[in-house]
């Protein structure tokens, strides 16, 4: 066997998993195709003496492949969608679910998944496919994406959220998940920290986008329930909305919405909190009426 059969066989041993990683990413079988026939050719024409991860190494190279197809698919050719803020869906929730509704709509669970898929920055969708897809770890995606591993757990982070929302088969309905809020926002209310820290995972994230040049991060449940009793309002009004699928509220005060948060939810606890915090911040997202 030549070198070159050794490394073809090698190659075919990849060959099922690197369309998958493409189809994911492109929702095309013929661009899976290409990509696939694009990684041989790159490996081929380099060979892989040096390499130790094979199957790491073509998981990278298909990888910046499918990126700059994704990003070559933007239609403002001077504006690059990994530098547009990608702003949440916000509406307002349903009081009661119609059960013939909810078939429908979970009958078409796999076009509105390749529907959100669409939506999502070329770079939130790399994050996303090769982390809750195929375990790649974030350490590696960062290299790829030219990111930091935070900003890029971030944007899988922000992909997952929405493609969950589109995920209706599987999760949980939003009235489930509003009464842990509605005791969220109680128990900031009144000053009971103790009934705060129970009501979050040891190791929430609550992540504070206020318009500026990076997101702030709080981690913990006791330093989150801190931050919820020192910016809690009495006066506020809350009102209840959905945030990409998350059970969420927009926090007014005097008739002016001055944040909006939305909640992740697992079992009696929250898991992770988006805010967008500030007048400004808030005035630049699309509110329900």
């Amino acid at each position: 066997m030549t070198d070159e059969e050794f490394l073809a066989a090698r190659f075919e041993e990849h060959r099922a998993r690197l369309h998958r990683i493409a189809y994911r990413m492109l929702g095309s079988d013929a661009d899976a195709d290409d990509v696939v026939q694009d990684v041989w050719l790159r490996v081929s024409a380099a060979g892989a003496d040096d390499v130790d991860n094979f199957g790491g190494w073509l998981t990278t190279i298909a990888s910046r492949v499918c990126l700059n197809l994704l990003r070559a698919r933007v239609t403002h050719a001077q504006t690059s969608l990994d530098d547009v803020p990608v702003e949440p869906v916000i509406e307002l929730e349903r009081a009661g679910a119609d059960p013939a509704a909810e078939a429908q709509l979970a009958d078409a669970v796999g076009a509105a998944l390749m529907l959100v898929l669409d939506r999502l920055s070329p770079a939130e969708r790399v994050a996303f496919v090769l982390h809750d897809s195929f375990d790649v770890p974030f350490d590696q995606i960062a290299e790829l994406l030219d990111r930091s591993p935070d900003a890029t757990r971030q944007l899988a982070s922000r992909a997952r959220r929405r493609v969950r929302s589109a995920d209706t088969a599987d999760a949980a309905p939003s009235a489930s998940r509003r009464p842990i809020v509605d005791a969220f926002f109680a128990a900031a209310r009144d000053g009971d920290f103790d009934r705060l820290v129970g009501l979050l995972s040891p190791d929430i994230e609550l992540r504070i986008d206020a318009g500026m040049s990076a997101t702030s991060v709080v981690r913990g449940a006791e330093a989150v329930a801190s931050r919820a009793l020192m910016f809690a309002n009495p006066g506020a009004v809350l009102r209840p909305v959905l945030v990409d699928g998350l059970p969420g509220v927009v926090v007014e005060v005097d008739g002016r919405a001055m944040s909006v948060m939305a909640f992740e939810v697992d079992g009696d606890r929250v898991v992770a909190i988006e805010a967008y915090a500030g007048p400004r911040r808030v005035a630049k997202l699309t509110l329900p009426a």
